[in-house]
C-alpha cells in the first residue's frame, strides 16, 4: 500500500442514486468513519487530522446540504437511503475490505444514520458509536419533544430564523444565554445555510427524530454498539435519549468530553476517548 500522510486530504464526488456525496480522506490503517446530519465534514476535520496518523478517515457531507447536492430537495431521504448513502461510500473508499475493521462515528443525526447501517447492512462494520443520537421516540415526552419540532419548522419557514433556533435549543434543553444565542443565531443566513437549514427543517428533522431503532437487530447484530454521551449534556434532551438507547442494548454508556458537539470543539480531547473504545483496543 502506498504510503500516504495524514496531513494529506483526499477529496472527491460519488454519485449515488438521487445525489452526489462530497467526501474526503485522510490517511492510513484501519477505516473509521466520521459523520453528521446536518453537519457535514467540515466540522470532523479537526479529530479526522488526528486520528489520521495510523487510521483512514472518510468525511463526508450528507445529502442535501454542504456540497452534497440531491436532485430533487422537495423529497425527505428516509433512514434507509441514508444508510445506504454510508454504506456506498464505504464501499467506494474500501472496495476489497482491506481497510478494516470499520468503525463508524455517527453524532447527533449521524448517529441516528448510524444505527439505520448497523440494523440494514450489519455485515459493513464492526463497531458503531452513536454520540448522542435524538432517539425522540425512546422518550417518554416524545409527543411534546415532536410538538416542539413542529415549531421549529414553522419558524424556520416563516422567516423567524432566530425564533427558530429559540424553539430548537429549548426542545433539545439546551441552556445558553439569551446574549449569546442572538449572536451566534441572529444575523440573516446567507444563501449557503438559508439552504441547508430549510433542508434540514424540511427534509432530515422529523425523519431523524422519529426513526424507532430495533433494539433487538441492535443487539443481535454483528456490529458493536458504543452509545456516547458528552459529559456536559447532563439532562438535555439527547443525553435521555442516548440513556434511553443504552438501557434497552443492555450497555453502559461511554462519556466523552464536551457537549454535543465536543467532536467539534476540543477534538483533541474527544480523540483519546474515541481511541479507546476502536476495535482492537
Amino acid at each position: 500500500m502506498t504510503d500516504v500522510s495524514p496531513r494529506t486530504v483526499t477529496t472527491g464526488t460519488l454519485a449515488v442514486p438521487g445525489a452526489r456525496l462530497h467526501h474526503e480522506v485522510r490517511g492510513q490503517g484501519p477505516l473509521v468513519v466520521l459523520f453528521g446530519t446536518p453537519m457535514g465534514a467540515d466540522a470532523f476535520a479537526g479529530l479526522a487530522d488526528l486520528l489520521a496518523v495510523d487510521h483512514t478517515v472518510l468525511t463526508s457531507d450528507p445529502r442535501g446540504t454542504g456540497r452534497s447536492p440531491v436532485d430533487d430537495r422537495d423529497v425527505s431521504p428516509t433512514l434507509s437511503t441514508r444508510a445506504d448513502d454510508v454504506a456506498r461510500l464505504v464501499r467506494h473508499v474500501d472496495p476489497d475490505g482491506a481497510r478494516g475493521p470499520v468503525t463508524l462515528l455517527g453524532s447527533s443525526g449521524g448517529a441516528v444514520t448510524a444505527l439505520a447501517v448497523a440494523q440494514e447492512h450489519p455485515d459493513l462494520v464492526d463497531t458503531v458509536v452513536a454520540h448522542e443520537p435524538p432517539l425522540v421516540e425512546l422518550l417518554p415526552d416524545r409527543a411534546e419533544r415532536h410538538a416542539g419540532e413542529d415549531v421549529v419548522i414553522e419558524r424556520w419557514f416563516a422567516g423567524d430564523h432566530l425564533g427558530s433556533w429559540r424553539a430548537f435549543l429549548a426542545n433539545a434543553d439546551i441552556a445558553m444565554p439569551d446574549e449569546v444565542v442572538a449572536a451566534v443565531f441572529g444575523g440573516e443566513p446567507d444563501a449557503a445555510a438559508r439552504a441547508d437549514g430549510d433542508y434540514q427543517n424540511g427534509r432530515l428533522m422529523r425523519p431523524t427524530t422519529h426513526f424507532r431503532p430495533d433494539l433487538e437487530a441492535l443487539r443481535d447484530g454483528r456490529p458493536r454498539i458504543v452509545v456516547g454521551i458528552g459529559e456536559d449534556s447532563a439532562g438535555q434532551l439527547c443525553d435521555r435519549a442516548s440513556r434511553a438507547l443504552a438501557d434497552g442494548l443492555g450497555v453502559a454508556p461511554v462519556l466523552f468530553p464536551g457537549d454535543h458537539i465536543g467532536f467539534a470543539g476540543d477534538p483533541a480531547a474527544f480523540a483519546p476517548v474515541l481511541r479507546t473504545v476502536l476495535p482492537g483496543r
